[in-house]
């Protein structure tokens, strides 16, 4: 029961907080500097895949480790780690094949990476820590 706590916990923080983030950003960020790079709607199935995926990923590298030591700034700090690695693979890889992705795109990204899987990773800890034994 604690890992899917520790799973419902990170996938509802970060997919209502990415939700957000996309939405508010998606038109006054992304569609100026990559506009023609993106879809007109996103792929679900890969969307989906991407956050079952993610946050499996998020749970297992932060969430279960800091339930193991009764410690949210394990989880956090796991958690920005993953985050940074993460979303530098993506950005970084972008920014080095193709012709357009600027580098404020990069930044911003992960900076967001970091503050998204360290809230998401907080989110399974606290959700895990509170409601199982």
């Amino acid at each position: 029961m604690r890992y899917l706590l520790a799973y419902l916990g990170s996938g509802l923080t970060m997919g209502v907080l990415d939700a957000i983030w996309l939405t508010l950003m998606a038109p006054r960020l992304y569609q100026p500097a990559i506009g023609e790079l993106m879809a007109a709607r996103p792929n679900m199935r890969a969307a989906v895949a991407f956050y079952l995926i993610y946050v499996f990923g998020v749970v297992v590298v932060a969430v279960l480790p800091a339930l193991r030591e009764g410690s949210a700034l394990r989880a956090a700090g796991m958690g920005a780690v993953l985050g940074l690695v993460a979303y530098a693979t993506y950005d970084l890889t972008n920014q080095a094949t193709l012709r357009v992705w600027p580098t404020h795109i990069t930044l911003i990204d992960l900076a967001w990476g970091v503050v998204l899987t360290t809230t998401a990773a907080l989110g399974g800890y606290w959700l895990a820590a509170r409601f199982s034994s």
